[in-house]
């Protein structure tokens, strides 16, 4: 199964960092109808956020801690033939957002 894993630091405050997750999220389920619920991170990790979500072909988390985002996405057979492509959208939209 392709797996996408993007750890990028954001150098925004927590609040920002959240805010942006939130707003993924929201676009993930209106654009992409994906499935997203938020989870507590446990104790031992320094994730402050963690997003889950879960779509007919996909399945992954966003974690938001202060410093990063870590994205780790599972993809179905028919979407991992276009995992470069995520994986490069994603990476340009995480890049994006942490210039602002």
């Amino acid at each position: 199964m392709p797996h996408i894993h993007i750890d990028q630091c954001h150098g925004l405050s927590l609040q920002d960092a959240q805010g942006f997750a939130r707003d993924w999220a929201q676009t993930a389920q209106r654009d992409w109808a994906m499935t997203t619920h938020v989870t507590d991170a446990p104790e031992s990790d320094d994730a402050d956020v963690v997003w889950q979500f879960n779509r007919s072909g996909a399945d992954g988390t966003l974690r938001v801690t202060s410093e990063r985002y870590v994205l780790d996405i599972r993809l179905g057979f028919l979407l991992g033939t276009f995992k470069d492509r995520i994986e490069a959208q994603l990476l340009k939209n995480l890049r994006e957002q942490v210039r602002r």
